[in-house]
């Protein structure tokens, strides 16, 4: 039986990017606790085989496909669900992407592609998501971060750009919308196995360097970052806005 503090019974949450990896846990352990999903993706595919999936646990899943970066088509994403479906009181924005280079051949276009996808993606689904959540006076939004929004590491000075601007515009969004009724707050994955870790994740010396540079001394697993969600997203955390809580085995507090 879920702890009340911690039940999303009745809730819906929308959840970027949730047709593989960080977003498709989330979506499980938010279905764990009780709330329907909203599952977003670009690939039409991809999505329905992962909310089919998801139903097959007994959650009520709906699909949302829409492209993070697209301003307009997000707006009218969410405006036709929230019409004809039902509020949106949870909000996940967890779609990003990576791009490793050396920062002085580091493509142009792929900066700015990054920077589209990691951070103007929260301002616009969040934005559009918070214009229903204002009018009702309530809703929970959470940002995805990382360990890079604290720390840099080789060829990839524009994702930790990126991510340290997702942790000041989730302080932003709560000095904005707190005021409103809104909570909005971060979690900063460190690294974890997932599909699209799965080449570092193989290379068995940098995976030696992740059980000596963590504290916890190994990988983290997807099922590990669902506690935070659900605490993020129910009135346990009632009181909690801008922070942005580092789930990273303690590599961010330590040298």
């Amino acid at each position: 039986m879920t702890h009340p503090l911690f039940d999303l019974t009745g809730k819906t949450a929308l959840i970027t990017g949730s047709s593989q990896g960080i977003g498709q846990s989330l979506a499980e352990g938010l279905a764990s606790a009780g709330a329907a999903i909203v599952m977003n993706g670009r690939n039409v595919d991809n999505l329905a085989a992962a909310a089919d999936a998801l139903r097959k646990t007994g959650a009520t899943v709906h699909e949302l496909p829409f492209d993070v970066t697209d301003h307009a088509a997000i707006r009218a994403a969410v405006d036709s669900f929230e019409k004809t479906t039902g509020p949106i009181d949870i909000l996940i924005n967890n779609a990003g992407m990576q791009h490793r280079s050396p920062l002085e051949d580091f493509p142009p276009e792929m900066f700015e592609k990054l920077m589209r996808t990691n951070v103007t993606s929260v301002f616009s689904v969040g934005q559009a998501t918070a214009r229903h959540m204002i009018k009702r006076g309530r809703g929970k939004i959470i940002n995805i971060a990382s360990v890079q929004t604290a720390l840099a590491r080789p060829g990839i000075a524009p994702y930790t750009a990126s991510k340290g601007a997702v942790a000041n515009l989730t302080k932003g969004m709560a000095t904005d919308w707190a005021p409103k009724g809104l909570q909005v707050n971060a979690i900063a994955p460190g690294y974890f196995d997932t599909p699209l870790n799965a080449a570092l994740v193989a290379d068995k010396e940098f995976t030696a360097w992740i059980g000596k540079r963590t504290p916890a001394g190994r990988w983290g697993q997807l099922p590990e970052l669902r506690g935070a969600a659900i605490f993020l997203a129910s009135e346990a955390s009632s009181y909690i806005n801008g922070q942005t809580l580092f789930v990273d085995g303690g590599m961010s507090v330590c040298l």
